[in-house]
């Protein structure tokens, strides 16, 4: 059974805009300028609750819409970002909606952790604790574990901006009247912001504790976790951008915390031996506190903290791509393009034989039970459930009682242990230190929990149809791995970022769904008349165009246009 565990409560309550049912009177937070430093920053509790307002900034995976704005899928609604009609926002509290109309939307209305306004208020809550925790009568140890918590989240949103915008100044200081010229600075580059966060997280993981005094509180390992992906990230970036810097610091930083999270015995991946549920089962738990896969785990209780996600991926109108189904290897573990066990995609009951058995865990196919008793027995086509026929199913159950408006009690990971063995799997490629026992640690470890044959270096075969055609057949395996393992988490378009793979959204399969034949017309359980085809029968999701146009601008967001008035020496970034 749950616990009423009061730290979890306000995890889930700041994570996520679309929760109800607040109950605690003490979240209620008063202003920076109510509190005074000479008397408040006493205690350990009062470092407790000063800390606890970051919590609503972790970035738990939601699933909902996650990856839209990829080669992932193809919403109903055109991500405005990628149809090239976003448009830069009249300041730093809005930022556009990047499905439908683009509308100005608030901050909170996204998913948290998005990182894609210009908001610098976390940067200031976490300035003035660093400004006067030490004024706090306790041990040094217990000091700097408060201060560990509050660098982990300042080095996070750092993190963020730097993804979103690129350069962006680098405030560390708690600004005052006296020192407000700071935010009339310039934009650090990249590469030095960077530096300061990876500084920022080694003092976190050498100072959070393995088991903190308040359950629900990040640890050492929940470091250990963002480090290994900011590391990857910036790794990768530096790699793969020209002019991007030195990346063996940060691949090797990648590797150790990875490593450290795997040394520790504390993980492992979940799995009951039914390789056709497993993975499908693991997204729709009650409870993840003590699930070998959670590194943290977002937690929610009945009646007294509940979310709607359920309901909403039933309605998203969300839909996988042509392009990432065939990214599914066949059950023999080849490509599409070179088993002899693929049957083709004239049906998608054909196309989903003898593949990757995470294909029908992620995909709603025949036999799926989307909602008490409603199961799919012939393909589905509609504008609220699926745009492309490859309905996503991660995360959504056929609990009556979780289709019920923000009834669900379902848990979210916010730091999974499986991202960590694809980060150490890649960053160790990328050194070029992946040998056949990196990938038994690794990548077999998530085929083992489906029954997948294990990725073997040398029976390895380069797909002709491959993404990435100039790349070793190793790392083109191992980030396959990862597009499918991680889907609908929400990475992909930062993967995309950090390898300076933008123009893969050109191709026109990231807007093409599935074949519909004349002959199988009638099997479809919706009028399909409405529905776009193209010349070879697939499901073309935005009829007005063959492909989206990438333009190397859609990399980093535009700066509000209030900002770069307040600050001229901001500029803008460029193409915008």
């Amino acid at each position: 059974m749950k616990k009423n565990q009061f730290l979890n409560i306000i995890v889930a309550l700041g994570v996520l805009g679309f929760a109800a049912c607040k109950k605690d009177s003490f979240l209620n937070r008063h202003p920076l300028s109510d509190i005074s430093p000479a008397t408040f920053f006493t205690t350990e509790t009062d470092l407790q609750l000063y800390c606890n307002q970051y919590y609503n900034t972790l970035p738990a995976q939601t699933l909902q819409r996650a990856d839209d704005q990829s080669d992932d899928k193809a919403n109903a609604m055109i991500n405005a970002l990628l149809a090239g009609t976003y448009t830069i926002p009249p300041s730093a509290d809005t930022t556009k909606d990047l499905v439908g109309t683009g509308a100005y939307i608030t901050q909170l209305n996204l998913l948290n952790g998005s990182g894609t306004n210009w908001s610098w208020a976390l940067n200031r809550q976490c300035n003035f604790f660093v400004a006067n925790y030490a004024k706090a009568d306790l041990s040094d140890s217990i000091k700097n574990e408060y201060l560990a918590e509050t660098l982990f989240f300042r080095a996070n949103d750092f993190w963020k901006k730097v993804k979103a915008f690129g350069d962006v100044p680098y405030i560390n200081t708690y600004i005052t009247d006296t020192s407000k010229s700071v935010l009339y600075g310039t934009r650090m580059p990249h590469q030095q912001v960077m530096d300061s966060v990876l500084k920022d997280m080694n003092f976190a993981v050498a100072n959070l504790p393995v088991t903190p005094a308040q359950t629900g509180r990040i640890n050492k390992y929940a470091a250990l976790a963002l480090k290994a992906r900011i590391c990857l990230w910036e790794g990768t970036y530096r790699k793969y951008w020209p002019n991007g810097g030195d990346p063996a610091a940060y691949l090797q930083g990648a590797v150790d915390a990875a490593e450290q999270l795997m040394n520790s015995g504390k993980f492992s991946i979940y799995k009951t031996g039914h390789p056709n549920s497993d993975y499908y089962n693991l997204f729709i738990q009650e409870e993840l506190s003590g699930n070998p896969e959670a590194i943290l785990p977002l937690r929610f209780l009945p009646s007294v903290l509940m979310n709607g996600i359920d309901r909403n991926l039933g309605e998203a109108g969300d839909g996988y791509s042509k392009n990432f189904v065939r990214n599914y290897l066949c059950s023999d573990g080849l490509p599409t393009a070179l088993s002899p066990l693929y049957k083709g995609d004239d049906s998608i009951d054909e196309e989903i034989q003898n593949r990757d058995p995470r294909l029908k865990q992620e995909i709603a196919t025949r036999g799926f039970d989307l909602l008490n008793g409603d199961t799919i027995t012939v393909p589905r086509i509609a504008t609220v459930t699926t745009s492309t026929g490859y309905m996503p199913i991660k995360g959504r159950s056929n609990s009556l009682a979780a289709w019920n408006a923000n009834a669900s009690t379902y848990d979210f990971f916010i730091f999974r242990y499986a991202e960590t063995l694809l980060i150490e799997a890649e960053a160790k490629a990328e050194l070029g230190q992946c040998d056949q026992s990196v990938l038994d640690k690794t990548i077999n470890l998530l085929r083992d929990r489906v029954g997948m044959p294990p990725m073997v270096i040398t029976s390895l075969v380069k797909d002709p149809h491959s993404d990435f055609p100039a790349l070793p057949v190793l790392l083109d395996e191992i980030r396959r791995e990862r597009r499918v393992e991680l889907a609908s988490d929400g990475f992909r378009f930062d993967d995309l970022h950090r390898w300076h793979a933008g123009p893969l959204i050109n191709n026109p399969e990231t807007i093409l769904g599935i074949k519909v034949l004349p002959a199988f017309k009638s099997e479809y359980t919706y009028d399909i008349s409405g529905v776009a085809l193209d010349a070879n029968h697939y499901v073309r999701v935005y009829p007005s165009i063959t492909a989206r146009q990438w333009d190397d601008k859609m990399y980093l967001y535009p700066i509000p246009t209030q900002e770069l008035t307040l600050n001229p020496g901001l500029k803008q970034n460029p193409g915008w």
